[in-house]
């Protein structure tokens, strides 16, 4: 069987880009070489690139996704997506694949846009019953009445940017005075903004991913922040425990699955997506949901597949087949 050519897209446009660009690393390095040839794709404001194993760029042709291996001009077969942020998160990558009819490892274009939109993601949700915080939406340009917002969501409340990923813009408001300052932070990332009860209780998170049509939900992790909540201070440098698995019931482990199952397939999602719960008196409570979640050797849903038994090179490679399932 010939070898498929996967281009592995890393990098964005956002401030995450530093993360994605380790997700795709360890992608790149786990793979299969005997199934697959692996290209590192960069994809960054300061241009698209093909960074082959020495560090030199070759350009991406966007008409068609084309670029040199340094003998001859490749079209991959498949896309592995693995940027958080703008564009690869919010579906407009998704889209531009679709067009070009390359197949690609994670949600289609609406599904990303959709739950990317942290606001718009729980509208739809709650109108099939999942649980989430009470929450209250500033736009850009509002008149702001803190006063109202706090009879809406008490203290202490989250206000945190509608799109935008690894807790950048978040803040944890204690007190009338912090408000606006935090909102202020959180418009610095976005013009919309979401403005939540903070929950009490138990945070996991819980990767889904499709294999051969059928929903596979993996252990739940649990996380536990030195700071006063999983900011991104807690996610990446170290500030924060991630306990898989859970350590919770097997009532609450069993409804935080369903639950994540649900919320999969009522977004008709593809791929590995990954979503946060609040279990608050035995209820989880929904926060949001990732479409490409963090795959560096530090992220949660690596942890999950060891935890499930396998290793990184078959649940890379089961992505990867079930790119090419319509």
């Amino acid at each position: 069987m010939a070898k498929k050519h996967v281009a592995v897209a890393m990098g964005g446009y956002s401030s995450e880009y530093v993360i994605s660009l380790q997700s795709g690393g360890v992608v790149c390095e786990s793979l299969d070489t005997e199934k697959y040839h692996i290209y590192p794709i960069h994809i960054l404001k300061d241009g698209w690139f093909h960074v082959d194993s020495s560090g030199k760029k070759y350009p991406v042709e966007k008409g068609n996704f084309s670029f040199s291996n340094g003998d001859s001009t490749i079209i991959p077969d498949v896309v592995f997506n693995t940027i958080h942020g703008t564009p690869g998160e919010d579906g407009f990558l998704a889209a531009y694949w679709e067009l070009l009819g390359i197949p690609q490892t994670s949600t289609g274009f609406y599904q990303a846009a959709l739950s990317f939109n942290k606001r718009d993601c729980l509208s739809v949700l709650k109108n099939f019953g999942v649980k989430c915080a009470n929450s209250y939406y500033v736009n850009k340009g509002d008149t702001i009445a803190i006063e109202e917002i706090l009879k809406i969501v008490g203290l202490p409340c989250f206000v945190k940017p509608s799109r935008a990923g690894s807790s950048f813009g978040v803040s944890k408001v204690h007190s009338f005075e912090e408000m606006t300052p935090a909102l202020e932070k959180a418009f610095k990332e976005d013009s919309e903004i979401i403005i939540e009860t903070a929950l009490v209780g138990t945070e996991v998170s819980v990767g889904v991913y499709t294999d051969k049509g059928e929903l596979v939900v993996l252990p739940p992790t649990e996380i536990v922040s030195e700071n006063d909540f999983f900011d991104y201070e807690a996610k990446y440098l170290g500030k924060s425990q991630e306990i898989t698995p859970a350590r919770i019931s097997e009532e609450e482990t069993h409804a935080v699955k369903t639950e994540a199952k649900k919320i999969y397939h009522l977004l008709n999602m593809k791929g590995i997506t990954r979503s946060e719960f609040i279990i608050q008196d035995g209820v989880p409570h929904f926060i949001e949901t990732n479409t490409t979640p963090g795959i560096s050797k530090e992220s949660i849903v690596p942890k999950q597949v060891r935890e499930a038994g396998m290793t990184l090179t078959q649940f890379f490679g089961i992505l990867i087949e079930n790119a090419f399932q319509k």
